[in-house]
């Protein structure tokens, strides 16, 4: 189970972890809150897609403030709904767990009628899919998943810990994450796992080949970030360490391919430092390759990821990498070996830049050790086994 298929590293990440499940063995069924997202279109064919039909009808109950959600109903004479829902938001604050709330809503809708052998919470931390799988999904087993740093967002404890305790299982995408979450609610230690996020080297190099890349001919040094235009993603500071190279007269331009809710404030910031012209917006693209096989360093400037699965796809087309200390990046970068691993601020970012434009035998050196390794074992490093 997940919200959608837009175009983001937990959908990447579903996507190619599916890709490795062999289909003489599983039958796979994806089971969405809303048919929206640039990846709807590659999802594999032999897989079943399912949608919450009657997610529409509760989607603003979940996400808007409740006040604003009551005076809505109000105002179309649902006077009790409206009471109702101030009432369960009142309790579920006290309680800090939305359990209660949750179950107000979907108590019209049925549990699903099918049996599965095994049912994931795969977008989480997301509290109300992990009450989706474990009320309203029938399974043998049950898997919460979890993809970011919880001490980096809004993440329950006290949800986690009589929700998450009734899964079988709990997966983490990475080593680092795992510890957060444990430091957090310590009596899940025993279900819990690392399970790091997969991806197939030569796939993203044979993907890389295809589509056009850069369209414009610029002859200096191209930077590339790929992630969702969001405050988490920390692309305002790939604006202000650019406004530090460009000021010390260096030829590059920096690209970022990706869209997101942060996409107006970085255009106005852009406009600020007067980097129209260096740094460049292009938008979503679901094959994001062609663009970093033709780039010169990438970087990731993120202030919290789970594992990044776009920092592994750099690494298999052996780009000299920077990338903030963010948790579970020590896991897939080894600092002055094969990339640099910075602090999280643009003046780290624009020293660590100045060092790779300024020392070509560095950046060579980082690729040539990603290229140490990196064969195609990685493919199916990740199998499906591992969860039965």
């Amino acid at each position: 189970m997940i919200i959608n298929m837009n175009i983001g590293g937990t959908e990447k990440a579903l996507l190619n972890m599916i890709n490795n499940i062999p289909r003489n063995q599983y039958i796979i069924t994806i089971f969405m809150l809303e048919k929206y997202g640039g990846f709807l279109d590659h999802i594999p064919s032999d897989v079943h897609v399912k949608y919450f039909q009657n997610y529409k009808n509760i989607k603003d109950m979940l996400n808007k403030p409740p006040h604003e959600v009551s005076l809505d109903l109000i105002k179309n004479k649902k006077f009790l709904t409206a009471f109702l829902i101030m009432l369960f938001h009142i309790i579920t604050k006290a309680l800090k767990n939305r359990s209660i709330y949750f179950k107000y809503l979907l108590s019209k809708y049925p549990a699903f009628n099918e049996e599965y052998d095994i049912a994931v919470a795969y977008d989480g931390p997301m509290d109300f899919i992990s009450y989706f799988v474990l009320k309203k999904i029938k399974a043998k087993k049950k898997i919460q998943w979890i993809h970011f740093d919880v001490t980096k967002i809004g993440f329950n404890p006290k949800f986690a810990s009589s929700i998450y305790r009734k899964y079988d299982n709990i997966f983490v995408v990475s080593n680092e994450a795992k510890m957060r979450l444990l430091e957090l609610v310590p009596k899940l230690k025993n279900k819990t796992k690392a399970f790091l996020n997969s991806s197939s080297p030569s796939l993203i190099r044979k993907q890389s080949k295809f589509g056009v890349g850069f369209t414009d001919s610029f002859n200096g040094i191209r930077i590339l970030t790929v992630g969702r235009l969001s405050d988490e993603k920390g692309q305002d500071l790939a604006i202000l360490a650019l406004e530090k190279l460009v000021a010390e007269g260096y030829n590059v331009r920096w690209y970022c391919v990706g869209d997101g809710p942060s996409r107006g404030r970085y255009e106005q910031l852009i406009r600020e430092k007067n980097l129209k012209n260096h740094f460049i917006l292009l938008g979503l693209d679901p094959n994001p390759y062609p663009y970093i096989a033709q780039s010169d360093i990438y970087v990731q400037p993120s202030r919290h990821e789970g594992f990044c699965i776009t920092l592994a796809e750099a690494k298999y087309l052996r780009k000299p990498i920077i990338t903030t200390n963010f948790a579970g990046a020590k896991e897939q970068i080894t600092n002055g070996e094969n990339g640099l691993i910075v602090e999280i601020n643009e003046d780290e970012i624009y020293k660590a830049l100045v060092n790779l434009i300024q020392n070509e035998d560095l950046c060579e050196k980082f690729s040539s050790n990603l290229d140490i390794g990196f064969n195609e074992v990685h493919d199916n490093y990740i199998t499906f086994d591992r969860v039965m």
